[in-house]
């Protein structure tokens, strides 16, 4: 039987319905794009067998003639350089005095495709709503989420000190959930350190882990943890050889984590060595006051598979990333999962590893609902950029 009359209580139902089913519509569109974009970067190279070199050529030649009337030199879409096997430029800009930068690629789902052509954006601010977060499906560390004097390897999961304490965190971050991933210590010579743990974006780069409100750490030496600065006792300390084990649990009722991710859509874009890039201003000052302690939560740290207790407890609400820092040439390699060489069995958990496309639906979902909605949870930027 339907309503005879159109009040907003018979059609809410009707509504939300049909929203639910464009929602579901678009974030199947956008992920798949993601998902052949993100495998495009991967792809293999032509071939080195009898024949491969006509068919390459007889292929460059069909492929020529199909899309000469469709791209153009100016094109992003097709123009852009290929991102390397590791998903990220090799040169690019560093997260730092006061702005951090998030790699953008054209989102093809934004109104108006036909402003991608960059050619009519020549001397204006080109508008951020055309593009989206350039994500990869993998959790690795972040080449430009880093201070720049530490060393990452080309595979992205081990890293090497320079000098004085500095920190570079994980890709991926978590905002809800049990999380686990390692870290095994490959070299510790004398009068190195290391802190190892968790942080938010606005964790001090140049700083030790555990500097700030933002992080919390345990370091080798002692086995302190550290928070603010202020250290206390925890465990015996670790060292050359020993994996460490680090797990994070966080509430689903916060708003961080009820919010989706930033799409960062209302952000300036800027070019660096050929590739875009969405600039956002750190307000940590701001940033600092607005945080407060969630209940429950809590961080637990294993050593060669054996839990050492609860390390901190009422952890500050907000995003937190996998996060390393390190005192002079002290090496580390991070396991993000799923496959563990210790993995607990006193805890239920999550690998780290599930986020790389967990990551990518949520901001499929976040920039598909900034182009149909008005008002957004995780679209807006921060209360205290306003």
């Amino acid at each position: 039987m339907f309503c005879c009359n159109l009040s907003p209580e018979c059609m809410l139902p009707v509504l939300l319905t049909a929203r639910v089913f464009v929602v579901c519509i678009f974030l199947r569109f956008q992920f798949l794009t993601r998902s052949c974009a993100l495998k495009g970067a991967l792809a293999p190279g032509p071939g080195k067998g009898r024949g491969a070199k006509r068919k390459q050529q007889q292929q460059q030649q069909e492929g020529t003639a199909a899309g000469a009337t469709k791209r153009t030199r100016s094109d992003p879409l097709f123009s852009a350089q290929r991102l390397p096997p590791h998903g990220y430029p090799l040169e690019h800009p560093f997260n730092k005095d006061g702005y951090r930068y998030i790699l953008a690629e054209p989102d093809p789902h934004a109104p108006d495709p036909e402003k991608l052509e960059l050619d009519c954006w020549a001397g204006k601010p080109i508008p951020g709503d055309l593009y989206r977060a350039c994500l990869y499906e993998r959790v690795l560390l972040a080449l430009h989420d880093r201070a720049p004097q530490l060393k990452i390897s080309d595979d992205r999961l081990t890293v090497t000190g320079e000098k004085g304490y500095s920190m570079v965190r994980a890709s991926h971050g978590v905002r809800k959930g049990a999380w686990y991933f390692e870290v095994t210590v490959d070299e510790m010579p004398p009068d190195t350190a290391a802190r190892l743990g968790w942080s938010q974006p606005l964790g001090n780069l140049q700083a030790p882990l555990g500097y700030d409100k933002f992080s919390y750490s345990w370091r080798s030496k002692k086995g302190t943890r550290f928070h603010q600065s202020m250290g206390k006792h925890y465990s015996s300390g670790y060292g050359q050889g020993d994996t460490l084990g680090f797990f994070i649990e966080l509430p689903d009722e916060t708003e961080t984590a009820k919010a989706l991710p930033d799409t960062y859509k209302d952000k300036a874009l800027i070019k660096f060595k050929s590739y875009l890039y969405f600039e956002e201003k750190d307000y940590v000052d701001k940033a600092e006051k607005s945080l407060k302690p969630m209940n429950p939560s809590r961080m637990l740290f294993y050593k060669n598979g054996v839990n050492q207790g609860v390390a901190f407890e009422n952890l500050f609400e907000g995003l937190y990333f996998p996060a390393i820092s390190l005192y002079k040439s002290c090496t580390v390699s991070v396991n993000f999962g799923p496959h563990f060489k210790y993995p607990p069995k006193d805890i239920k958990y999550q690998p780290m590893s599930d986020m790389g496309w967990g990551a990518v639906i949520e901001h499929t979902l976040a920039d598909m609902l900034y182009h149909v909605e008005t008002e957004v949870d995780g679209r807006r930027s921060p209360p205290w950029e306003g």
